[in-house]
């Protein structure tokens, strides 16, 4: 134990249980805490197939550093990555998914590139994979279906050689225990004017609903509920990332964008204020001045006036002196990760009827 007075104490010791997560047959799981990195702490319980480990901590303080241990042979192998953050106040319905062999940065796909019988020509993608992804086995991830897929990953595919940053954005919020991994699917766009604007979105949004999902499925461990599911874009990307969630709503939850061009070429505002709502989230956001900063706060609005409520199925906010481009939006890249799968947000959401679901118990999103 250490001696050292700690800063922050409870006036009475908190307990839970915490569940880790690893494939069988490897070694044997143990926690090493903060209240003493030299002493094992072993699960109450191990799962029939021994893939999942039980604990029972207690702390006098309202969290808790831990790392889990891969016992081999007598050999102890700490898991890769910064210490993890337990939080003594929240209920134990997150595994953790440790890994101990891989790197400590995620990796990239190949560029996949697929015919599309919707559209008449091939589709470009490529994903990030978190940390860990191909070691621990039993994890499967949200993931978000990025628009202008060449301008996320690499400043020499990047729009004028700048990219979003989106890998090192998410290790950060990793390293922070701040949200949950996603993993990216870059889309690389095409004719953007036809493809992210009506008439054209029409078909795009259907191939992205109907021949990408499927595809990206087929190829990687992705969660396959439709609220694991998001489509994110800016500007012209933002426009079509919203007509693709609100017009295929039994495939995508959660539309992200950024800086949308609203009512530029597209009849969303009126959708929105004269159709059912959707059982969908949205997260929108613009500079200021210009950067669409009116018309996404009129669609924001648009979207309180039909009943989502600000915080759990809706987020806007505006960014004073933002620009127009993906520096800006990598930027602030972190706040709509957070709010789809933000440790609080999460928690917070669990159980909430959401619309179109009035009286049953709701996934998050």
């Amino acid at each position: 134990m250490s001696d050292s007075p700690k800063l922050y104490s409870t006036d009475r010791a908190l307990k839970r249980t915490l569940r880790v997560a690893y494939p069988a047959g490897k070694g044997r799981i143990v926690l090493r805490t903060e209240l003493d990195w030299d002493a094992d702490v072993e699960p109450t319980s191990v799962s029939e197939d021994g893939t999942i480990s039980t604990f029972e901590v207690e702390s006098t303080q309202p969290f808790l550093y831990f790392k889990p241990c891969l016992v081999q042979r007598g050999e102890h192998r700490w898991s890769v990555g910064p210490n993890r953050l337990l939080l003594m106040t929240e209920a134990d319905k997150r595994k953790h998914y440790p890994f101990f062999f891989d790197e400590s940065n995620g990796r990239f796909s190949r560029l996949v590139e697929f015919p599309s019988a919707i559209l008449g020509r091939p589709h470009k993608l490529r994903a990030y994979l978190p940390p860990g992804y191909d070691e621990n086995t039993l994890r499967s991830y949200p993931v978000a279906y990025m628009q202008d897929g060449q301008n996320l990953f690499f400043p020499e595919e990047a729009f004028m050689g700048h990219e979003w940053e989106v890998d090192e954005t998410s290790q950060i919020l990793s390293a922070m225990n701040a949200a949950e991994d996603v993993i990216f699917i870059g889309i690389h766009s095409g004719d953007r004017m036809l493809d992210y604007t009506r008439p054209g979105y029409e078909p795009y949004a259907k191939s992205l609903a109907e021949e990408i999902v499927p595809q990206a499925e087929s190829l990687i461990r992705l969660k396959k509920h439709r609220r694991q599911r998001s489509v994110w874009g800016s500007s012209l990307g933002g426009v079509v990332s919203f007509y693709a969630v609100w017009q295929h709503p039994e495939v995508f939850g959660v539309g992200v964008c950024m800086s949308s061009t609203f009512s530029h070429k597209d009849n969303l505002m009126e959708r929105v204020l004269t159709e059912a709502p959707r059982d969908v989230a949205f997260y929108l956001d613009s500079g200021w001045p210009e950067d669409n900063y009116e018309v996404t706060m009129g669609m924001a609005m648009a979207l309180v006036a039909r009943g989502w409520t600000y915080g759990r199925n809706l987020v806007h906010l505006c960014f004073p002196m933002a620009t127009h481009d993906e520096t800006s939006w990598g930027m602030r890249l972190h706040l709509p990760l957070q709010f789809l799968n933000g440790a609080v947000a999460k928690a917070s959401r669990e159980g909430l009827p959401v619309l179109g679901e009035a009286g049953l118990r709701a996934t998050s999103f």
